[in-house]
């Protein structure tokens, strides 16, 4: 490994320190999240494990971030990230939270047009992986491992649910979309899921639209597949991270109207309403 190489990875392993001592410092949780490696070798990756009590095994959700990545510039697990996984470990989930780009040395992706890791092929890898690790842990349900993520990460799990991405062994349970981005793939009209996916989108969101994910899902639905999708009226992108003022985000890679700025905040009331679907669905 040459000195860049040891550079970035001792930097990764340091902002995910970070991240664990400011979780265990904000008095959040009682539960701090581990830091672990998924895989081998130069593909593998950095995560961040919460582990409920109790020796399990366990039901277990992987989450994927947005394109802001898994941490915040100060290098802490974004507030977001954090509550989710506080919140599902204490209902008895272990919480995998694979980090995607800062694995492989990169930042927030939201301003990038080029991407080195795309949501269709790379973090379907990366999901992949994480289900492969969690699957031959000793305290974790390989039955009952859900895929979940947010934007980005919630694009990710709409390619991943499709038949062709089946995966050998077990395979996710169940799959939880926040806002994706579905443009692209329903344009092509062609989209299903094998799997029991629940997207939640806000009606305002003008950096990925509501509107083609009702039509794809809904398109889906008839045809049989498990699939459904809730929407909100008045909420923006990232409705349910906890105590985030809405606000406009400007030069962004990728927006509904393609102009590159885009509203993003919390929404008290679709937050509130996304927490208990989503503890519902996890739990059948």
């Amino acid at each position: 490994m040459n000195l860049a190489a040891r550079a970035a990875t001792a930097m990764r392993a340091a902002a995910l320190v970070c991240a664990s001592l400011a979780i265990c410092a904000s008095g959040a949780s009682a539960a701090s999240p581990e830091r672990i490696r998924i895989g081998s070798g130069p593909s593998a990756l950095d995560g961040l494990l919460y582990s409920p009590a109790g020796p399990g095994p366990h039901p277990a959700v992987i989450a994927l971030h947005g394109c802001g990545g898994l941490t915040n510039a100060r290098g802490e697990l974004s507030a977001r990230h954090a509550d989710w996984g506080e919140r599902l470990s204490r209902q008895g989930f272990a919480v995998l939270f694979p980090d995607s780009f800062g694995s492989r040395g990169l930042g927030s992706q939201c301003r990038v047009r080029e991407r080195d890791v795309r949501a269709s092929r790379e973090r379907i890898e990366d999901a992949a992986a994480a289900l492969r690790y969690l699957a031959g842990r000793r305290d974790i349900d390989a039955k009952k491992i859900a895929l979940l993520g947010w934007s980005n990460g919630g694009s990710s799990v709409v390619y991943a649910v499709q038949p062709r991405h089946a995966v050998r062994g077990p395979d996710f349970a169940a799959a939880i979309a926040f806002y994706p981005g579905c443009t692209l793939i329903e344009r092509r009209g062609t989209w299903r899921t094998r799997l029991p996916l629940l997207v939640l989108s806000g009606e305002a969101d003008d950096w990925t639209p509501a509107a083609p994910c009702v039509a794809m899902v809904r398109n889906a639905a008839r045809q049989g597949d498990r699939a459904e999708i809730v929407t909100y009226p008045g909420a923006y992108h990232n409705f349910d991270a906890p105590g985030q003022p809405v606000r406009l985000q400007r030069n962004l890679a990728f927006t509904g109207d393609g102009g590159g700025s885009a509203h993003s905040g919390t929404n008290e009331p679709a937050r509130a309403d996304a927490i208990a679907r989503v503890s519902a669905f996890l739990k059948r």
